[in-house]
């Protein structure tokens, strides 16, 4: 099977536009064929799969005067809407695997997708199917639909070498999802099989692949979810299949487009179902926040056998909310814990050796942990934390500025009674200050939001 020159595609955008026009097509709630799978992916692949430890990154150094502390963030402002728009999406973060959050970051929890858990129930069900058809004697042949883990390993690398799909996606593991702060993607193999129900034979397979791609973006309530169906291999009575499917979404959302019309698999021609989804939370007033799941799911037809049953792919949950302090611009996340990353040999040494001396007396937030920092975002308990660590009255030598850990914008600041603080150098501590507004910013991190802080 030569599939790599034959399969069809649409051109992929220019990477240049590529952030913007994602944004305008989410907006309009039209995406041309692969254009949220294989071309989304190449821009934002990572090289090195195997780095799933990676922070959510940071915007650019130049960007941070522009982004007002913490503490000033508490109304909305025409000036930092329009920052959030001109922010780049985070294309190239590492993925990582889903994390639940719990109650401390969402009073509503996401959910994980593993299809592939539910192989041994759907497979159970199909066979009930088939003695049935035997016992009543029916000579219409029994097709079941299901999740499958023995596509030979060979026929997975050389089907999907004709995707563009990025390594993060599925060179680090099929059948799973891998989540950045705004993406989610993952490939699952599957399989139709048909029977003969008098001969109980099988009289047919299909093999097939699928790739799915789900699309936040951090100032727009409509989020995107596209699947695409390929063929690997097929045989007798499975050839020629025909497969339509659509998508419901549970929790706060609503699907406000779908489209996944009756298409045949085949080799040569990738299978396209895609929806748009927006919440149901209030816009107003401020503060609302809500998780949703999309569910796309299809079923193969052929006139001369029964339908199979509807099999089905959830995504990751997605947070969409109007709570981010100073922006009016709703927003819609992944379930992922970010990491805001400081270097000991960068910009803020100080402020570096600080943290990380914080951190190893035990203080939370530390990098390959579970010992979370969560987000403040009340500008009262934020100064009571500031004034418990770094009062005042704390006399503060020439050039320094007190610097205190946790941060005085995190649920854990000072006024809980652990903490560190350290004189370090004026300039690093205030640019530090603006990095950590810029990164709550940058990975719309709102009120309990977790978050890690990694020494590097």
């Amino acid at each position: 099977m030569n599939t790599t020159s034959q399969r069809v595609h649409a051109a992929c955008p220019k990477t240049g536009g590529h952030n913007l026009r994602l944004k305008n097509l989410l907006a309009t709630g039209v995406i041309t064929l692969g254009l949220l799978g294989s071309c989304l992916s190449a821009a934002q692949a990572a090289d090195d799969p195997t780095v799933a430890e990676m922070p959510t990154r940071v915007v650019s150094q130049a960007t941070e005067d522009t982004i007002p502390l913490p503490e000033d963030l508490d109304e909305s402002s025409v000036e930092l809407d329009d920052l959030v728009s001109s922010l780049p999406d985070p294309q190239d973060d590492t993925p990582t695997t889903s994390d639940t959050p719990s109650d401390g970051m969402s009073q509503e929890q996401s959910i994980d997708s593993d299809p592939v858990a539910t192989a041994g129930e759907i497979q159970s069900s199909c066979l009930v199917q088939k003695a049935i058809a035997a016992a009543k004697g029916s000579d219409e042949p029994v097709s079941c639909a299901n999740w499958s883990t023995d596509i030979p390993e060979a026929d997975i690398r050389k089907a999907s070498s004709a995707w563009s799909t990025p390594k993060w996606c599925g060179e680090s593991g099929m059948n799973r999802w891998l989540v950045n702060r705004f993406r989610a993607c993952g490939v699952f193999s599957a399989k139709v099989t048909i029977w003969d129900p008098r001969s109980g034979a099988v009289i047919g397979t299909l093999n097939y692949l699928v790739r799915a791609y789900a699309y936040s973006t951090r100032d727009s309530k409509n989020w995107a979810y596209q699947v695409e169906l390929m063929e690997v291999s097929s045989t007798a009575r499975a050839k020629g299949l025909t497969v339509s499917g659509s998508t419901t979404c549970s929790g706060k959302c609503r699907v406000t487009k779908s489209t996944f019309p009756a298409q045949v698999m085949s080799q040569t021609k990738d299978v396209v179902g895609q929806s748009f989804m927006e919440p149901t939370i209030a816009l107003s007033p401020k503060g609302q926040s809500g998780w949703g799941q999309a569910t796309a799911g299809w079923v193969f037809t052929r006139p001369d056998v029964t339908p199979t049953n509807r099999i089905t792919l959830p995504t990751p949950g997605v947070r969409c909310d109007n709570a981010f302090p100073g922006t009016s611009k709703p927003g819609c996340v992944m379930p992922v814990i970010p990491e805001l990353a400081y270097a000991r040999h960068g910009e803020y040494p100080e402020l570096a050796d600080h943290i990380q001396d914080a951190q190893n007396s035990g203080l939370p937030g530390k990098h390959g942990t579970k010992n979370y920092l969560t987000r403040v975002t009340n500008k009262t308990r934020i100064n009571e934390n500031r004034n418990a660590s770094c009062p005042s009255s704390l006399p503060r030598p020439t050039g320094k500025d007190c610097d205190e850990y946790p941060m005085a914008s995190t649920w854990q600041g000072g006024k809980t009674g652990k903490f560190s603080r350290r004189m370090i150098d004026k300039d690093q501590n205030r640019s530090g200050g603006r990095t950590l507004a810029n990164f709550y910013l940058y990975n719309r991190i709102i009120e309990k939001d977790r978050f890690l802080v990694w020494i590097k």
